[in-house]
């Protein structure tokens, strides 16, 4: 299996590749997850998507968003690993990759999240430090948390 990953801004996408994430996104954040959620919430064109290939399927992504938009810091958000790509290490190398592709987008400056509280010590181990407290955001427990540069 070959994996690789682009970065593109909203406009660059083709309609295949963003057909694609949004029904990855729908497949596990409304589906699996049971989350009724308005997922088109104006933020993606503004940002820059990260998608994450096995062979030539979608197997990941993230979208990386510019400071102000989510928070007054960057942030990676959407963060999703498909289920027929699950247990082969394939979200670690997706933080790291969204990560980076963070600091070459928009420089390195601290990054923000919003993440689900299960995940927490996941995203402990990129640096990412608690900045909030626990909060409902659509019916699954979310913590913010920062990871400086």
């Amino acid at each position: 299996m070959q994996l690789r990953y682009i970065i593109k801004p909203f406009n660059e996408l083709t309609t295949t590749e963003l057909y694609a994430l949004l029904r990855l996104r729908a497949e596990v954040f409304v589906v699996e997850q049971n989350c009724v959620y308005l997922d088109l919430d104006g933020k993606d064109q503004q940002s820059y998507h990260l998608l994450y290939y096995a062979d030539d399927e979608l197997a990941a992504y993230t979208r990386l968003v510019p400071a102000g938009v989510s928070f007054d810091e960057i942030s990676i958000g959407r963060v999703i690993t498909s289920p027929r790509h699950r247990g082969i290490g394939l979200g670690k190398q997706l933080i790291d990759a969204s990560i980076e592709g963070c600091y070459k987008k928009f420089g390195r400056q601290p990054i923000r999240i919003g993440a689900q509280l299960y995940l927490l010590k996941f995203y402990q181990s990129f640096g990412f430090v608690e900045q909030s407290e626990v909060y409902d955001e659509d019916g699954i427990p979310h913590i913010e948390m920062v990871k400086a540069y």
